[in-house]
């Protein structure tokens, strides 16, 4: 099977040679990938990140090829050049540290043979500060109780894909880490595997606290356009009609003081915010219905990326002014 690897990079001049030979020497203990390449990712690098890449291309003519972006664009906009570049029918992604084994190709390539569609991999055993390793498995584990995938590591950037996965899934912003959430949202079959994780010998990490900060807000998004991009109405309609219910309730309850002469309600606060969530409750099932009529007017979803095979051919279509 032919075999592509994309690989970010931003400022890591020093790791690049030795991840290269490394893929080369685990490429050559697995027989089926009969060809494979490389992409080399230069993720707005300030240092000599580019002329390493430049030079290893070619020392490794036809194996390893470059892609340099303008500026830094961040890790989804990296790994979404390098999978428009490739063709593989296999897609690894790995990072450029030196932290991820090329040893466990294999392995990933089994799990595939095994019927899955995207093998994510799951450092069990992280050689990182507690700095990085308790908020990552507080955010591991929000993120499989809310989306209901039970992986213990969505953001490893040692992963295989089939290539239909990495075809139907859009990246933009920082969604790179929710792949095995849009891949499952599609039908594909997702699943882990434990993988040797290298301390960092060169550079340093580029990731802060506001990395959690974002990933919270990019879980958000996920969870809105798995669950409710093709029913925006249930998501306003319903969050507008409990707070109808609540405004409802309120006003009710003033209107029980009020008819049974237990004293003015003009000047309570509670009949401001009864008003108020009232009023929301309508904005927010008018949105919803605006937002369905969106869906509607716009091209829907291409249903056939929900086929994993068919027995037959699939009948052509008809044309709109074939005569029955």
């Amino acid at each position: 099977m032919d075999t592509s690897f994309i690989i970010p990079a931003h400022n890591e001049e020093a790791t690049l040679a030795t991840l290269v030979e490394q893929i080369c020497e685990a490429v050559r203990q697995e027989p089926e990938m009969h060809s494979f390449d490389i992409f080399l990712v230069d993720d707005g690098s300030t240092d000599r990140t580019w002329s390493v890449i430049d030079e290893l291309a070619l020392r490794h003519h036809g194996v390893v090829r470059g892609i340099r972006l303008r500026r830094n664009f961040g890790k989804a906009a990296a790994l979404s050049a390098g999978f428009r570049e490739s063709r593989g029918k296999l897609v690894f992604t790995m990072d450029a540290d030196l932290q991820d084994d090329p040893k466990e190709i294999p392995r990933f390539v089994a799990r595939i043979k095994e019927g899955f569609d995207l093998v994510s991999g799951w450092k069990r055993v992280r050689h990182d500060p507690r700095t990085k390793t308790l908020p990552s498995r507080f955010f591991n584990r929000v993120t499989s109780t809310i989306t209901g995938i039970r992986l213990h590591d969505f953001n490893c950037g040692f992963k295989c894909y089939r290539r239909e996965v990495i075809d139907h899934i859009v990246l933009y912003g920082e969604l790179h880490r929710f792949i095995p959430v849009l891949a499952h949202d599609l039908g594909f079959r997702v699943t882990e595997l434990a993988v040797e994780h290298h301390p960092r010998t060169h550079g340093r990490s580029h990731y802060g606290w506001e990395r959690y900060a974002r990933g919270a807000l990019d879980l958000i998004t996920v969870v809105a356009i798995t669950r409710w991009l093709n029913k925006p109405g249930h998501l306003f309609g319903g969050l507008g009609i409990l707070l109808g219910l609540l405004g409802f309730g309120v006003l009710l309850y003033l209107s029980i003081l009020w008819l049974l002469g237990l004293g003015p309600i003009g000047s309570r606060p509670l009949l401001m915010f009864g008003v108020l969530v009232s009023v929301m409750s309508v904005q927010l099932v008018s949105l919803g219905v605006i937002a369905e009529f969106f869906i509607k007017l716009n091209q829907p979803r291409d249903h056939a990326i929900f086929v994993a095979e068919r027995t037959v051919p699939p009948l052509p279509a008809k044309s709109p002014d074939a005569t029955p």
